[in-house]
């Protein structure tokens, strides 16, 4: 596919609102890559939209860019806080906000690139404000679901908030946990306070958003499994066992909760063999690319790119484009 050639950055025009570009797509569909190449022929920097790169020292199951490809393209919200803190949709929006002020304030192109859905969401349309997290609820559940497994707690989670349990796994234990939370600390269920987010105030900037969806799930399934057997053999087994060595981190904490961190976690500490290490930590990324590919169908107004065509990276350039150029033409 033929690439247009590009409308000049608009310098400093914090007031004229150009377009904002969101690269999304389900894990190992390419996005990285196609971000990579869309700096060769515009002048962009990268915002991740990943609630694993944002831990340090977290670098090959998280797949981090590499020195080189941060050394050629500035990077944004990667490696923010240490693996026992914890970050959230509304630090990230916070964080995505003064990204986009530093970098127009440049003179270049904001672009988001990533797979945590509810990151985008945020984005694209702010956030209530939340209950603040209640510990004593949380430890409550916590115990529940020791005794009763959290298939049951997401069962109850059904019988008082059914739209936000139906997007949930049953063994979706943080989120289920949260949800939970929310509703016994409040009163108000989860899927009602998403439901009244506001749009983002005096934010009228044109979005692109451009999406990266297989077209064969069984390639991308073969996909995932190699990038995991990649992971294995850069070292992910002695990451993780450095992150365990520490002592101060915990199987249940969000970092360590990453798929893949606590596959490998549990072979640490002898629960499971390497061989269900591997079968479990490739069925849980295929189960989260599901929830990726769902969340992308329902959001109407993207650009879906085959992200198994041979041309999917020049696709994605070329539209990006293509609209930077019609969109800040606009603007001006």
């Amino acid at each position: 596919m033929p690439i247009p050639s590009p409308a000049l950055p608009l310098k400093g025009r914090q007031d004229a609102l150009p377009p904002l570009f969101c690269l999304m797509g389900a894990t190992a569909s390419g996005k990285s890559a196609a971000a990579m190449a869309l700096a060769a022929h515009l002048p962009i920097e990268i915002v991740s939209v990943d609630s694993a790169v944002v831990y340090r020292d977290m670098n090959i199951g998280t797949a981090k860019p590499t020195d080189a490809e941060r050394a050629a393209v500035r990077h944004h919200l990667i490696d923010l806080i240490d693996p026992a803190e914890s970050y959230s949709a509304a630090r990230f929006v916070a964080d995505a906000d003064a990204a986009i002020v530093d970098i127009r304030g440049r003179g270049r192109i904001p672009v988001f690139v990533g797979g945590t859905m509810l990151y985008f969401k945020a984005l694209r349309e702010g956030l209530d404000e939340m209950p603040a997290r209640d510990l004593a609820v949380r430890a409550d559940i916590e115990r529940e679901a020791a005794v009763d497994g959290w298939a049951a707690m997401h069962r109850r989670l059904a019988e008082v908030d059914p739209q936000t349990a139906a997007r949930l796994a049953p063994l979706d234990s943080q989120r289920i946990s949260r949800a939970l939370e929310v509703w016994r600390s409040s009163g108000q269920t989860l899927s009602s306070l998403q439901r009244g987010a506001a749009s983002r105030d005096g934010d009228a900037r044109p979005l692109v958003s451009i999406a990266l969806e297989p077209s064969d799930r069984a390639e991308l399934h073969d996909r995932i499994a190699a990038r995991f057997d990649a992971m294995l053999a850069a070292g992910l087994i002695d990451e993780v066992a450095c992150l365990r060595a520490r002592g101060d981190l915990d199987p249940r904490m969000p970092s360590m909760r990453c798929v893949g961190y606590r596959q490998v976690w549990d072979f640490l500490e002898g629960r499971i063999d390497r061989g269900t290490m591997r079968e479990r930590a490739i069925a849980a990324t295929r189960q989260l690319a599901k929830r990726q590919i769902t969340w992308l169908r329902a959001t109407s107004d993207r650009i879906v790119i085959d992200s198994l065509a041979a041309d999917a990276i020049e696709q994605v350039v070329a539209v990006a484009i293509e609209r930077w150029s019609r969109l800040s033409f606009r603007t001006l």
